[in-house]
């Protein structure tokens, strides 16, 4: 996730960026009470006393203080994470493996019949369409069951106090602070994830301050509540002061003529629908390109891989969080709840040579003679790498830890 924009999902949706899946830790990390604890720290504790001068004289209460930082410390696991973001970067195929998984495709058109009501007269409102929002729910908190538990005044004057990114955390924190004040929440349960993204759709505090509404009128803004209406109207508040463009796409999976010069692409690069179907490209479904407006040829996964023409929508889902494979994985899971299919197109092998397809067959076969991987979904993280060791040791193989296709064979 980035920082540039006025939401940011620090650890929820951005766990999918780093690595976490049905077959790696699943989804988002939901952070273990036992895990985030304070520990000592008098620097700390001198920079919270600060701090609170500093907001007292920008309208917090003296009230509003005392409860906010009854308990909070410093969660050395905090900084931790935000030191290792990037350390298990996943690639774009990898990415929407996890973020448009079938399980997650099967939840989310539960959730969007579970939710029709609500979700219709959101719509009404916002003028959102309701497997858009689900899509946004779906991979910040998949569908609210790992929204973040970690204590947020903690973790911000954690993040704030260290340094590293601090005008911007104490930004966050001021505004906690003023939300605290508002009552839209208590300091127990004002709890997200390491680095403070909050509820079912995981709001930033300005972007809470900016953008949550109280669609049920009980006169509170509450992301919190097992009930995800807040939420998501929030959600979709978000995108219709953006400028979200309702009945049209977000963007298409495109076909290349052999020879599409790929210097044509990118997000920075607009044309016409007829200038692109000029240049040969079409529908990946078969059908006429969209009619919606201008659009952006995107490659992320380079020339030989699915290529998408994007529009609008794209643009405003990316006010949400700037990364490509975030805004990739959100409008193909809308797509899907809408009864899409997969992607058309096939990623090239990786570097042991193996395909999607290849990799979950492993993780099958790994599963089945014993050393489980946590699923099947493709995605070689953490728990499928400790079962591929496990079954090298056990059967005195080199310990790597990595994929392959002799592996494959040993399995079969």
């Amino acid at each position: 996730m980035t920082v540039s924009r006025r939401m940011v999902s620090f650890g929820l949706a951005a766990a999918l960026l780093s690595g976490c899946s049905s077959a790696t830790g699943t989804g988002v990390i939901a952070a273990s009470p036992s895990r985030f604890r304070p520990v000592a720290n008098p620097d700390f504790d001198a920079w919270v006393s600060g701090f609170r001068g500093r907001a007292a004289t920008r309208g917090i209460s003296t009230d509003t203080l005392t409860r906010a930082f009854r308990g909070v410390g410093f969660l050395p696991d905090v900084i931790e994470r935000d030191r290792n973001q990037t350390e298990f970067v996943r690639t774009v195929e990898d990415y929407l493996a996890i973020a448009a998984s079938d399980d997650k495709v099967r939840s989310g058109r539960t959730m969007l019949v579970k939710h029709a009501s609500l979700l219709a007269r959101i719509e009404a409102k916002y003028a959102v369409e309701p497997a858009v929002v689900v899509a946004v729910w779906g991979v910040e908190s998949r569908y609210g069951t790992r929204r973040g538990d970690v204590p947020v005044v903690s973790a911000l004057s954690t993040l704030a106090f260290d340094g590293r990114r601090g005008a911007f955390f104490e930004q966050q924190l001021m505004a906690a602070l003023r939300i605290l004040q508002k009552g839209d929440v208590t300091p127990a349960r004002m709890t997200g994830s390491w680095a403070g993204a909050m509820g079912h759709t995981q709001f930033i505090p300005t972007s809470f301050e900016g953008f949550a509404v109280d669609f049920n009128g009980d006169g509170r803004r509450d992301i919190w509540s097992d009930d995800p209406t807040d939420a998501l109207a929030s959600t979709a508040a978000y995108f219709n002061r953006s400028g979200w463009r309702h009945g049209q796409p977000w963007g298409v999976e495109v076909t290349l003529p052999a020879g599409f010069d790929a210097g044509l692409a990118g997000r920075g690069s607009t044309r016409s629908i007829a200038e692109w179907a000029g240049l040969g490209l079409r529908a990946a479904s078969g059908g006429a390109l969209p009619d919606a407006g201008p659009g952006s040829l995107i490659l992320p996964g380079g020339p030989t891989a699915p290529g998408f023409l994007v529009f609008r929508n794209f643009k405003v889902i990316t006010r949400y969080n700037n990364a490509e494979k975030y805004v990739i994985g959100v409008g193909h899971l809308s797509d899907r709840l809408n009864g899409g299919g997969p992607l058309r197109g096939r990623f090239p092998p990786d570097a042991n040579g193996m395909r999607i397809d290849d990799r979950q067959t492993l993780q099958k076969r790994l599963t089945a003679a014993g050393f489980d991987t946590g699923g099947s979904d493709g995605v070689i993280g953490p728990k499928t790498r400790a079962a591929i060791r496990a079954y090298q040791k056990k059967h005195r193989l080199a310990v790597t830890g990595e994929p392959s296709f002799s592996l494959l064979r040993r399995l079969a």
